[in-house]
């Protein structure tokens, strides 16, 4: 199942010498094969010309092209109102009796909890659609997602899918960056990706590894979900507290996953993160 079909369903330096060109032309003076005869062991080894190094990955690339489009974003909740017991220690009780705490504000308090929460989006489309993670915006009454170039937006959840732990929020906005899809079943072990997101309530962070495992189950979206869905990217991109949400993307700069979870006795960055 590719990422967009589950949205669907909720979403050397080489240092030359002057010695080396010699021995180049000795080996091919020997056509292209040594052998060593002393200790009777026989060697051989042909010489292949090959073209220049791979130049490497352009990591620069990818991250230009995605930064943009990954956001952050902020949560607050409101829980009910917790009623704070009154002092059992205010002097004036003694004297006025325990209508005192009453009268002057010093009786049982409601006090407002409020919880406040931080993680990573990708936009998806021009006109304001971004998914995320459920985990993210469950329970969420209100929510602002900051674009990498700091303007903020009111969002609103338009869709849930708790059984992938994925949302689609929307804002008010039009002509956004946005990221299009790779297919995540063609993903490699050993390619390269990058995780982009907004990790430890920080700015724009991008960090690298490699695919290390497909498919992943973990169990982590049985927590919400009673039929989840659950076939993880397995990466050594750190991924840390607040990346959820955020993108794991191919060195073209495509989307092929959300960062979802991370395995760690700690919590942050210390083992494989999944996407």
């Amino acid at each position: 199942m590719t990422l967009k079909q589950s949205l669907t369903t909720g979403l050397l330096v080489a240092a030359t010498a002057i010695g080396s060109i010699w021995s180049y032309d000795q080996v091919k003076q020997h056509n292209e094969t040594s052998v060593l005869t002393d200790n009777g062991l026989f060697k051989t080894a042909s010489y292949v010309e090959s073209p220049l190094a791979d130049p490497g990955v352009d990591f620069e690339k990818a991250a230009t092209k995605a930064v943009p489009a990954v956001v952050h974003i902020k949560t607050v909740s409101k829980a009910k109102q917790v009623a704070v017991p009154r002092s059992e220690t205010n002097p004036f009780r003694e004297f006025f009796g325990d209508g005192f705490d009453d009268m002057f504000g010093g009786g049982r308090q409601a006090v407002p909890q409020v919880k406040r929460g931080s993680g990573s989006g990708v936009i998806l489309s021009a006109d304001g659609y971004i998914v995320t993670n459920n985990h993210v915006v469950d329970g969420a009454d209100e929510l602002m997602v900051t674009l990498s170039n700091n303007k903020s937006y009111k969002g609103k959840v338009v869709g849930t899918d708790p059984s992938s732990d994925l949302a689609v929020v929307k804002i008010d906005a039009s002509k956004l960056p946005f990221l299009t899809f790779a297919n995540s079943d063609e993903v490699r072990l050993g390619q390269w990706v990058l995780a982009i997101g907004y990790p430890l309530n920080l700015d724009a962070t991008v960090t690298s590894g490699i695919v290390s495992a497909k498919a992943r189950s973990i169990g982590i979206n049985s927590r919400n979900s009673k039929t989840p869905l659950e076939a993880f990217i397995q990466t050594d991109a750190a991924i840390n507290p607040g990346n959820s949400g955020g993108a794991l993307v191919n060195t073209a700069g495509d989307l092929i996953g959300i960062n979802s979870a991370i395995a760690s006795p700690t919590g942050s960055y210390a083992g494989y993160g999944y996407a």
